[in-house]
């Protein structure tokens, strides 16, 4: 199956969907953070989502970025602990940042600091999801679009 409807004149309307959903009690601060460290691990885990890289008309390189748009939602903290059940059920490409994360400094404490905690007693405060739209929009079901 393609990863996006494409005619010569028709808008590119993509089949599948990327989406982020921040705790509504964030910092501004924290939540460009959180969104940055979530969809960090798409582009490696899902690398169809990744397009071609970027060139400027005096031929210097850019790096590739997602070839889709990035919708941004907020949630309560009930609402994320369910979208985050629903992405596990519908085993999609996920990431999580957990409250736990802001007090760690590298990758090797961060993984320490989720693994540390059973699924159901993570405290989350972002999550990032790749997949079909239907599937993905029901995994944000009750977020609403970020500001």
């Amino acid at each position: 199956m393609s990863s996006m409807n494409v005619s010569d004149d028709a808008p590119v309307r993509f089949d599948t969907k990327i989406a982020v959903v921040l705790r509504d009690d964030l910092e501004p601060w924290q939540r460009l953070n959180v969104t940055a460290f979530l969809v960090s691990g798409l582009g490696t885990a899902v690398p169809e989502v990744v397009g071609e890289p970027y060139e400027d008309a005096d031929a210097v390189a850019y790096l590739p970025m997602f070839r889709q748009p990035v919708m941004v939602f907020e949630a309560s903290k009930e609402t994320l602990t369910a979208a985050h059940g629903r992405a596990l059920s519908r085993a999609l490409p996920r990431s999580i940042f957990t409250s736990d994360l802001f007090a760690t400094g590298n990758d090797r404490d961060n993984r320490a600091a989720v693994r540390a905690v059973p699924t159901a007693d993570l405290d989350l405060v972002g999550l990032a999801v790749h997949g079909p739209r239907n599937a993905v929009d029901k995994v944000v079901k009750g977020a609403r679009m970020h500001p």
